[in-house]
């Protein structure tokens, strides 16, 4: 007699973005669905439970639930809805079917972290609509990897003492802050005894663990505190905390000042990760005190005085060396996204030791998001405002230029060709300025991309073969080169017989962009591509360039 059991498939995959104008949505399935957080913080109600949200936490919840997703109050919330399509055949040979695992428990399983199920969910949702049957069965693959990993996780897990290590005991110390954690809990998973654990930890750390486990929650109290999250009492909770009252006293004690005080208005000394959020910093009139990157480049314009004491740190370096020198620095807060530490391999928990991170969504938001937010966060709203009404203005101008010529009545497109794939770009680095503040037209497709998405859809890869459904009847097209500084590859779509049909090509209304000049993404780079385009397009100076 043979069991079986059930086959799957994607019922549907959708992507939820909460902000506060859409703060809050009801949610209910059939089918098993899971919730991957792509980015932000929120909640999840279910009945009398509620679930506390963030980046890379995972929610697997049962058929015919109804929830309630919530956005925090100052950090959109975006998900990924995955609802599993489960076939139980009851006639004859599968009478003997085994009822499924995603059904039989009946409970929600939340997993805090699960970065490789978050990748492989973002990847089913922009290859949903798959156009060969080899992208259906990567699809079908994907489904069966996050199902597989669920079922994993929900497996028993072994003891603490198995597999001991200092590291494993501190990875758990910084992902469990807000739990109750016992010293011998911590010492038992690094295989020693506690007193041993003790001396081992403050030669690892410089700290105790107790000092170690009340930075971490002091400073993701401050992080709260800075996204408005909830009352005192509500933050002195979610950090791990009884109540207000001892995270008032534990707040003064580390900093002098009470929590009500706290605000970003006082903070000085910031480390930011990567160039951009430096960029919108330095318009703000705030130079960094550290830069979190892998070079030292950074862009220089009229607008903005260049950094006179920015210290860089090489984010490929160390955990150990990375905190040191952020230490070292002084910083207060460290502003980074959550994209970029997933790419880079770290954790905001590994930061938070030395400084509350404040995490703004890279890919979620626009450049104009990301400037009131930091602006918000940093009391600045007024200069952000008056430096974007004179964008907007400036904006207004090169519309009316760009417009008075047969460019008005012209499909645009934006060719990225890369050492590894070809790309279409849709409303960000070149496009925002091309589709948003020049208003000029996309090709169909892109356009209805930007319909959906806006802001946050950066671009398709293609084949050489779809260069004539996307090509316009004006092409920009920029070549990155690879690794050695070679562009020798983009020959392989110059000399194609499809880029030399295309009517652009013809006509000779190629136009081809400097990569440095045109892909940056942030207030000042956006200023100068907008000043760059109308010279290209028209031959006037609105501005230096």
């Amino acid at each position: 007699m043979e069991s079986r059991f059930p086959l799957y498939s994607v019922n549907s995959i959708r992507s939820v973005y909460l902000t506060s104008s859409r703060p809050a949505i009801e949610l209910m399935d059939r089918n098993p669905a899971v919730i991957a957080v792509a980015d932000g913080e929120g909640s999840l109600q279910a009945a009398n439970l509620s679930f506390e949200l963030k980046t890379g936490s995972l929610l697997l919840l049962p058929r015919s639930l109804p929830v309630s997703l919530t956005a925090s109050r100052n950090r959109p919330l975006h998900v990924y809805k995955l609802t599993i399509g489960i076939h139980e055949r009851s006639e004859p040979p599968y009478a003997l079917i085994r009822e499924s695992e995603f059904v039989a428990n009946g409970k929600i399983f939340l997993l805090e972290s699960a970065p490789s199920i978050l990748s492989r969910m973002e990847e089913l949702f922009r290859n949903r609509l798959a156009d060969s049957e080899a992208r259906h069965l990567r699809n079908q693959l994907l489904l069966h990897q996050i199902l597989i990993e669920l079922l994993e996780a929900r497996e028993p897990k072994p003891s603490p003492g198995e597999q001991p290590s200092m590291e494993r005991s501190l990875a758990y110390l910084e992902s469990s802050s807000s739990e109750r954690i016992t010293r011998g809990l911590l010492a038992e998973m690094a295989g020693v005894s506690p007193s041993h654990y003790s001396i081992l930890f403050k030669q690892l750390t410089g700290l105790s663990p107790n000092d170690y486990l009340s930075r971490l929650r002091l400073n993701r109290a401050k992080e709260l505190l800075l996204g408005g999250s909830g009352t005192l009492r509500e933050i002195a909770q979610k950090v791990g905390y009884k109540d207000e009252f001892y995270l008032s006293r534990r707040f003064k004690q580390q900093t002098g000042a009470s929590p009500s005080g706290y605000n970003g208005g006082s903070i000085g000394r910031i480390a930011v990760l990567l160039a951009p959020y430096a960029s919108h910093l330095m318009l703000l009139g705030v130079e960094p005190t550290v830069l979190l990157s892998e070079t030292n480049e950074y862009v220089n314009a009229e607008d903005v005085q260049p950094p006179r004491s920015m210290k860089f740190v090489n984010v490929g370096s160390e955990i150990e060396q990375i905190r040191a020198a952020l230490v070292q620095n002084g910083i207060e807060l460290i502003i980074a996204a959550d994209e970029h530490l997933r790419e880079l391999g770290l954790r905001a928990e590994q930061l938070r030791v030395v400084a509350p991170v404040m995490r703004i969504s890279w890919m979620e938001l626009g450049w104009r998001e990301h400037l009131r937010l930091i602006a918000s966060l940093l009391r600045r709203s007024d200069a952000a405002e008056q430096w974007l009404e004179e964008f907007s203005e400036e904006e207004r101008v090169a519309r009316e230029l760009v417009h008075r010529g047969e460019l008005a009545k012209e499909a645009v497109t934006i060719f990225v060709i890369k050492p590894e794939q070809l790309l279409v770009y849709g409303g960000r680095n070149v496009g925002c300025i091309i589709y948003h503040s020049l208003g000029l037209t996309p090709p169909e497709r892109i356009r209805q991309e930007l319909e959906e998405r806006g802001d946050r859809f950066h671009s398709v890869p293609i084949r050489i073969s779809d260069l004539p459904l996307y090509a316009g009847d004006r092409i920009l097209v920029i070549v990155w080169p690879d690794a050695a500084g070679s562009t020798a590859h983009s020959g392989n779509v110059f000399g194609s017989a499809e880029w030399k049909e295309l009517p652009a090509v013809k006509n000779g209304r190629v136009h081809e962009l400097e990569m440095d000049d045109w892909v940056p993404y942030n207030p000042v780079s956006i200023r100068l591509q907008l000043r760059r385009a109308v010279a290209l397009f028209t031959g006037e100076n609105i501005g230096n360039q």
